[in-house]
């Protein structure tokens, strides 16, 4: 019985590490298995029917990245097993741990295609490859006028304080993305209007008939509003950059309106009394430039007075296409001006003849 016993306990311990590694092999197996799902899934494409939109905000963790893809429906909301421990959210998060992604997913709103896997969601979000948008703010508008762009636009959140100083901001169009504030966007307009101009005015040219930046900045906004073929800019900033040479009134309607209006459009013609009211704007009674911009310049219109170009213009004046007729004298001029008003007279009959 004492050599029957020692055999038996022996017999069960082997029985028992057996079953043990049985159980461990088993379990190995079962959990390689499990892995092998797992990461099969995060590759599979996923439940989306058709694009969507996802916002990650700024401070969003891994959790909280994985419920809002849940709640989009990007991932799904089952688990397959029904054990509450494994579903598609817990596999998002252990695929971008496990390939060490979790610090690289940045916010911003995502367009996420249909059927994306929870692979191909992750590379999205560490790309960065946010939905941009944009706002164009035209050149020769106030900054009030800029102001009223911004605010109507229903992307940009946030208010805005009193509209900047005239002839600060950059006319552009700008990108952004969803929580950019209008206040960012307005701060960017100064900051790009005093790097092209201060960079563009270390540059001028010599002997002009201004000594600042900021009256070159006055002489690029009337410019702006002279015209608006970009080609001519040059040759009316000549005109007025021959005019302040030799003391000449500069004598721009813009200014005018501008003074009578603050920058809004008039809605007719100026009136004669208009040309002979004086304001600090009226630039066919005062000498020089005005007080302030009358708009807001582009960087053409700056180029243009910082660099313009050599010409004997002294008049210029609608030429019927859209562009101006440039002189030189009073004679060529008035010449100019009669043609203008021949076409005036033309279209003002034919407009007369075609209405009923």
């Amino acid at each position: 019985m004492s050599e029957d016993r020692p055999r038996r306990r022996r017999s069960f311990l082997a029985r028992f590490f057996a079953l043990v590694l049985v159980l461990l092999v088993l379990g190995a197996l079962a959990a390689g298995g499990a892995a092998y799902w797992a990461w099969d899934r995060f590759n599979a494409p996923g439940p989306l029917a058709a694009d969507t939109f996802v916002m990650i905000d700024q401070g969003d963790g891994l959790n909280a990245i994985a419920s809002k893809l849940r709640e989009a429906g990007v991932i799904s909301r089952e688990d397959p097993f029904k054990l509450g421990v494994l579903d598609d959210a817990t596999i998002f998060k252990l695929g971008t741990r496990y390939l060490e992604q979790q610090a690289k997913l940045k916010a911003g709103e995502y367009q996420v295609p249909a059927k994306s896997s929870m692979k191909q969601v992750m590379d999205l979000l560490v790309s960065g490859k946010v939905i941009q948008y944009s706002v164009t703010v035209p050149e020769g508008r106030t900054s009030a006028m800029t102001l009223r762009i911004l605010l109507a636009d229903t992307v940009l959140t946030g208010e805005l304080r009193a509209a900047p100083a005239e002839g600060t901001l950059l006319p552009e169009t700008y990108l952004f993305t969803r929580g950019t504030t209008r206040a960012d966007v307005l701060r960017r307009m100064e900051r790009d209007h005093k790097a092209i101009a201060e960079k563009l005015w270390a540059n001028r040219k010599k002997d002009l008939p201004y000594d600042s930046l900021e009256q070159a900045i006055i002489l690029a906004s009337i410019v702006e509003k002279e015209t608006g073929v970009a080609s001519e800019r040059p040759q009316v900033a000549s005109v007025f950059v021959n005019r302040l040479r030799k003391g000449m009134k500069l004598q721009s309607d813009p200014t005018i309106i501008y003074g009578l209006t603050g920058g809004e459009p008039l809605g007719r013609g100026i009136r004669r009394s208009e040309l002979d009211k004086a304001t600090p704007y009226n630039t066919y009674i005062i000498d020089g430039l005005p007080p302030t911009p009358i708009c807001n310049p582009g960087r053409a219109s700056l180029e243009a007075v910082i660099n313009p170009p050599e010409t004997e213009y002294l008049f210029f004046v609608a030429d019927g296409t859209g562009g101006h007729a440039f002189a030189a004298t009073l004679e060529e001029h008035n010449e100019n001006v009669r043609k203008w008003r021949e076409i005036e007279a033309r279209k003002a009959r034919e407009a007369e003849g075609a209405t009923p």
